[in-house]
C-alpha cells in the first residue's frame, strides 16, 4: 500500500508546543511549523528566554501572524509549552528524564513527540548511549504514563530548519508509536512542513534504532560537508 497523505487527519488547527524551543532543533522546528501555519508555543527553562525566542521567530520570513491574540508564535517556560495540543520534546539528552518527570502532570492526556537522540561524543565521533528503558522515547513513555508518546523528527537538520532561504525540507520523518491515532496526527504534522512526509515506522519499542541512526548521519555530514536527511523509497 502506497503512502496516501489524504488518509491522515486535518491538523491545521492544532497548536504545537516545543519543550526546549530555544535550542537549535527546537527553534528550527518551531520556525517550520509557524511557516506552515500552525500555532506554536515555545518553551524554555526561562519564561523570558521563551518569550524572546518567540518574538524573534514571529518576525522571520514566511511566518503567519495574527492568529493568537495578535501573535502566531508565543513563548514562556516549558510548562507554558505544555498547554499546546501536541508537545515536542527537543531538549538535550542530559536533562531529558528530569524535565519530563517534572512536567508529567502538565503533559497528561497530550500527544508527546520525543525527538531526543541519546548520543555521546569522543575523539572518534558520535556514538549511541545506552538507555535503561531502551530509548529516549521509551523513557518518555515510562515517565509519562498518562500521555500518548510518539517518536519522530530525529533526522532533521537544525541548520536547514532555521534557514529562511530553504523553501522545502527534502526528507521523510519516521514516526513510531503504539497509539495509531496519535501516530497519524504526528505524521500529518510532519506533512504540514513543505517537502516532508511523515511515515509510520513501527512501534515505540523500535525507537532506539531510529535515535541511534543519528550518529551515522552526523558521520555522513562530517565526511561530505552536508546536512543529510532520510528518504524512504518505494512508498
Amino acid at each position: 500500500m502506497s503512502f496516501d497523505p489524504t488518509t491522515l487527519p486535518d491538523v491545521s488547527g492544532l497548536t504545537v508546543g516545543i519543550l526546549g524551543g530555544t535550542g537549535p532543533q527546537g527553534r528550527g522546528l518551531a520556525y517550520r511549523f509557524a511557516r506552515a501555519g500552525q500555532k506554536v508555543r515555545i518553551g524554555s527553562r526561562s519564561s523570558e528566554r521563551g518569550a524572546q525566542a518567540a518574538a524573534e521567530l514571529a518576525k522571520m520570513p514566511g511566518v503567519v501572524s495574527g492568529l493568537v491574540n495578535g501573535e502566531h508564535v508565543t513563548g514562556g517556560d516549558n510548562a507554558y509549552a505544555c498547554g499546546a495540543d501536541v508537545v515536542i520534546v527537543a531538549v538535550p539528552w542530559e536533562g531529558h528524564g528530569e524535565l519530563l518527570s517534572s512536567l508529567a502532570e502538565h503533559l497528561a492526556g497530550k500527544i508527546v513527540v520525543d525527538c531526543v537522540n541519546p548520543l555521546g561524543f569522543d575523539k572518534q565521533g558520535p556514538y549511541v548511549l545506552p538507555v535503561p528503558e531502551g530509548s529516549a522515547a521509551e523513557q518518555a513513555a515510562a515517565l509519562l504514563p498518562d500521555s500518548r508518546v510518539c517518536a519522530a523528527f530525529h533526522h532533521v537538520s537544525a541548520v536547514l530548519l532555521i534557514a529562511p532561504e530553504v523553501a522545502a525540507m527534502d526528507l521523510d520523518v519516521l514516526v513510531l508509536g503504539d497509539d495509531r491515532e496519535a501516530v497519524a496526527v504526528v505524521q500529518a504534522l510532519a506533512g504540514r512542513i513543505d517537502g516532508m512526509r511523515g511515515l509510520h515506522a513501527g512501534r515505540l519499542r523500535n525507537a532506539s534504532q531510529v535515535e541511534g541512526m543519528t550518529a551515522n548521519l552526523i558521520a555522513i555530514n562530517k565526511r561530505y560537508k552536508a546536512h543529510a536527511g532520510v528518504r524512504i523509497t518505494d512508498v
